[in-house]
């Protein structure tokens, strides 16, 4: 997801199952799958959360109850990066980046992919294969005999 997706989850998602409609850029509804781990965290952060979690408002809650803020999440999200030791480039869309790369290199099917990260043209999801072709290239290069550099 996006981080403007998941604030925008409304609290009528949960129980969250294994798959949940967003809506992305332009208002273009997808279903996105959810890890088993991914919902247990939204569950336990349910059970936790002191603001009332209203069906109509959103599911992710500010220190006040309000809306959590895209600023709110960022910082928290660069402190757990210091924390865990990670690059500022560890950031959610570097994230969704790995995942589609991942999905490439494992043989998925690049509209599958262009679906799952609701891109409108096909044209911005191909630029996985470019990273995905020079990654290839690499590892050819270093692992062919006649590819090496000597």
């Amino acid at each position: 997801l996006r981080i403007s997706e998941a604030l925008a989850i409304p609290g009528s998602a949960l129980p969250l199952e294994e798959a949940l409609e967003v809506r992305g850029k332009g208002g273009r509804a997808r279903v996105a799958p959810l890890l088993p781990a991914a919902r247990e965290a939204v569950a336990r952060y349910a059970a936790l959360c002191p603001h009332p979690l209203a069906p109509d408002k959103p599911l992710f809650r500010g220190e006040k109850g309000g809306a959590l803020a895209r600023q709110v999440f960022a910082r928290r999200l660069a402190h757990a990066r210091g924390v865990l030791g990670l690059p500022d480039s560890a950031t959610p869309h570097a994230l969704r980046h790995a995942f589609a790369s991942h999905l490439l290199a494992a043989g998925g099917d690049l509209r599958a992919i262009q679906e799952l990260l609701g891109h409108a043209r096909l044209s911005t999801t191909q630029i996985y294969t470019d990273v995905d072709t020079a990654r290839l290239d690499a590892v050819f290069q270093s692992a062919h005999p006649r590819g090496r550099k000597s």
